[in-house]
């Protein structure tokens, strides 16, 4: 049962991870949990390392930082390689297809198609991290957050004229993970 989650959602800068982070934030408060999110960005405005962490938990959070990484996502290969040694050994990484992974691991791997779904099937690379979304989401222990919960975040949190376009990702990154 769902007492916990620590995420830490990484990529380089433009790729959108903070906003990753912060719609997973705002979703869970919505749902009634507590949730905390942290960034860090190179000072490169695109192309430098973004990481961006949050903690959802039905317990108060006292430590605003992961320390236990139940998930990372990589989005590209320096994330990978920069975060991988702090993943949890019983937790999830998600990653972009084009990332090389060690697959000699504990930890349970996905390696899939993210900057590419949102490409082909969305029309855009800009909506890979709801893209990312979706398939954190469809990860989550059920229950931990609530389907309107996220969508209202994302259409929230993403430019007005783009919602529809966002939520189309949020879904396709959900049958990435369950087909």
């Amino acid at each position: 049962m769902f007492q916990r989650i620590e995420m830490r959602l990484s990529g380089s800068g433009g790729q959108g991870v903070i906003l990753a982070a912060i719609i997973f934030a705002d979703a869970a408060i919505e749902y009634g949990l507590n949730a905390i999110q942290t960034q860090s960005y190179g000072p490169e405005a695109r192309g430098g390392a973004s990481k961006s962490e949050v903690i959802i938990s039905k317990d108060e959070i006292k430590y605003p930082k992961v320390i236990n990484c139940n998930i990372l996502l990589a989005l590209t290969q320096k994330s990978y390689d920069k975060y991988v040694a702090t993943l949890d050994k019983n937790g999830i990484l998600v990653v972009d297809k084009s990332v090389n992974v060690n697959e000699d691991v504990s930890y349970k791997v996905y390696k899939i198609p993210i900057i590419e779904t949102a490409k082909n099937k969305i029309g855009t690379h800009m909506v890979a991290n709801i893209v990312s979304v979706g398939a954190l989401y469809a990860l989550l222990e059920d229950g931990v957050i609530d389907m309107k919960a996220i969508k209202k975040s994302i259409s929230e949190r993403v430019p007005p004229g783009t919602i529809d376009k966002n939520i189309s990702a949020f879904e396709e990154g959900i049958k990435l993970i369950k087909g």
